[in-house]
């Protein structure tokens, strides 16, 4: 995107007043969205947004500017404009860029470019006519396709050159069932980094009806129960319960400043049973790529291991601080935005048990199918989420649907009463909000038992 004579007289600019590191992002993102609502397509968007963000590092302090105008001047003058507010004394500094980019380009096996705007909306018209067509009391369905092709390059003052594209396709149904009483909404969400190969694995009419059928099983479902209780949460977005709850405590910044694993690597922070990662390296997920947005080369992290707490999600300018590499979590929402500690695929490791087994170890207690988002206190762990689709277990069967059931607990607590993980480990995708930047994150688990967890509902407990 940019030239190697235009990237040096950036970062000589950018390091013309003495500084630690120097560092340019540049990027390109071209996205294309589809919005459906029973049985109309309402809005089709598509777009392409280019940019530059340079960051200067003096000591403990940083600054960052950007522009939209990529222009040799322009980029001059956020180059300056970056350094002055770290100015030090003036130098000048040889930057060898001689070696070029070091480039990964992703495994897409149906690019986007194959297809036309027909074929992307016969997608979207399939899942929300599948969902409409499973039953009369559907009376509302909505669809949104969105592709994103994100390719970003990054160069520093220590001779750094990485270019990365990363490929992203999201597809969500959501259904809203009535029987004249009452609404009941199910949803269905499917994101990876692929082309249109992954509509093999999960063709649109099957995340219609899972929509259309959860929104069904809502409205034929009991009030749940109160009071602490057995939880067993599924396998996949599951795992958005330790990310939110646990896995911001674990990032550098937070850490810094005072989370609950501060200086506690070492410690048992939860059950042996528990071992947990951030992996940036798994193919096709959500939250993967080839580099971060620092340049640095993703790894899997180990966070926990049987319990005890192993390390934490470094970027470059916390790791420093820390006399630690960086794990590979620099992460940034785009060039307006410079680069903070974040998670990338976070997610508890497979366990010995069937999911089956688990059920029917389970005298009484709550199967959490399916989880929506929460409130989450980063600091303290706090929670408290929604289940989207719940079941009854007694005497170890799942038995009838409950609705309006939310989880509340401390995250820190809730990984020691974890007792049993089953071998079912998979993943869901999301958009992780911090510092006012979203990022595409994973989040994932196999299905796993809490011992005891407090439901909220509106039914005393039966069992």
């Amino acid at each position: 995107m940019l030239t190697e004579p235009t990237l040096r007289r950036v970062l000589r600019a950018a390091t013309r007043w003495g500084c630690d590191f120097a560092e340019v992002y540049f990027e390109d993102t071209a996205r294309r969205t589809i919005h459906a609502e029973t049985g109309r397509i309402e809005r089709v968007t598509s777009g392409r947004e280019m940019g530059v963000g340079i960051r200067v590092v003096t000591g403990d302090s940083s600054s960052y500017a950007y522009t939209d105008d990529l222009s040799d001047e322009a980029l001059l003058e956020a180059a300056r404009t970056a350094a002055s507010a770290s100015r030090r004394h003036a130098s000048s500094r040889v930057i060898d860029l001689s070696r070029g980019p070091e480039r990964r380009v992703p495994t897409v096996g149906r690019p986007f470019a194959g297809a036309d705007g027909a074929y992307r909306v016969d997608l979207v018209v399939r899942g929300e006519r599948a969902a409409r067509g499973t039953s009369d009391l559907i009376r509302q369905v909505t669809v949104d396709y969105s592709e994103t092709v994100r390719r970003i390059g990054v160069v520093n003052s220590e001779g750094l050159w990485a270019e990365d594209e990363r490929v992203y396709l999201n597809y969500a149904v959501r259904a809203i069932a009535a029987d004249g009483r009452q609404l009941e909404t199910g949803t269905a969400r499917v994101g990876r980094q692929q082309g249109f190969e992954l509509f093999d694995r999960w063709p649109p009419e099957e995340l219609g009806r899972r929509a259309a059928e959860q929104a069904l099983v809502n409205l034929r479902a009991r009030p749940a129960p109160s009071g602490p209780m057995a939880v067993v949460i599924a396998n996949g977005w599951g795992g958005v319960l330790f990310h939110e709850a646990c896995g911001h405590g674990l990032e550098a910044d937070a850490v810094q400043k005072g989370s609950v694993y501060t200086g506690r690597v070492g410690q048992q922070v939860a059950s042996p049973v528990v071992s947990a990662y951030d992996d940036a390296t798994l193919p096709n997920q959500w939250g993967s790529f080839g580099f971060d947005d620092e340049g640095q080369p993703p790894e899997r992290t180990v966070l926990i291991e049987a319990g005890r707490l192993t390390g934490y999600m470094y970027d470059r300018i916390r790791a420093r601080k820390d006399g630690r590499p960086s794990t590979g979590n620099g992460r940034r929402q785009s060039y307006r935005h410079p680069p903070i500690p974040r998670m990338t695929n976070t997610f508890i490791g497979p366990g010995p048990h069937r999911p089956e087994e688990i059920i029917r170890a389970t005298d009484y207690g709550l199967y959490a199918r399916y989880l929506l988002g929460g409130q989450v206190n980063t600091a303290t762990g706090d929670f408290v989420f929604t289940v989207a689709e719940g079941y009854l277990i007694r005497g170890g069967r799942l038995e009838e649907p409950v609705r309006g059931a939310t989880l509340i607990g401390n995250g820190p607590a809730v990984l020691h009463r974890i007792d049993m993980v089953a071998d079912d480990l998979d993943h869901g995708a999301g958009t992780c909000g911090k510092d006012g930047q979203g990022v595409p994150a994973g989040v994932g688990q196999p299905t796993l038992r809490v011992q005891q967890l407090t439901v909220g509902g509106t039914e005393r407990r039966d069992g």
